[in-house]
């Protein structure tokens, strides 16, 4: 038992060093096309819960959801000037805000 721990433990600290480091990079790195930092949040979300995969731990749905929801997010946002579409909302930040919502509503109702 305590080694499934230390495993999920690692993961989940790899996952926000990535994290990090990818958002030291954006602010560093201006020039990158908007939509690059919702496509790196949802490549390091949905890549820890395969790597969970691979090392048969159980995987977080939260963060496999919300690494999806990005990785559309981000990929919309890059391809939207080929496709010749655009939408003004601010999307990952509207789910981000919902998502935030509905944390707090459940921790607060537990008590």
């Amino acid at each position: 038992m305590e080694d499934t721990r230390k495993f999920t433990y690692d993961f989940e600290t790899i996952a926000w060093g990535a994290l990090f480091i990818l958002w030291g990079m954006m602010e560093i790195f201006k020039f990158l096309p908007d939509g690059t930092g919702a496509l790196g949040v949802g490549l390091i979300l949905v890549g820890v819960n395969i790597a969970r995969v691979i090392a048969k731990q159980p995987i977080s749905g939260f963060s496999t959801t919300l690494g999806i929801l990005a990785l559309l997010a981000g990929g919309l946002k890059i391809a939207s000037p080929y496709l010749h579409f655009s939408f003004d909302l601010p999307i990952f930040a509207i789910l981000l805000l919902a998502l935030g919502i509905i944390l707090l509503g459940s921790a607060l109702k537990k008590k």
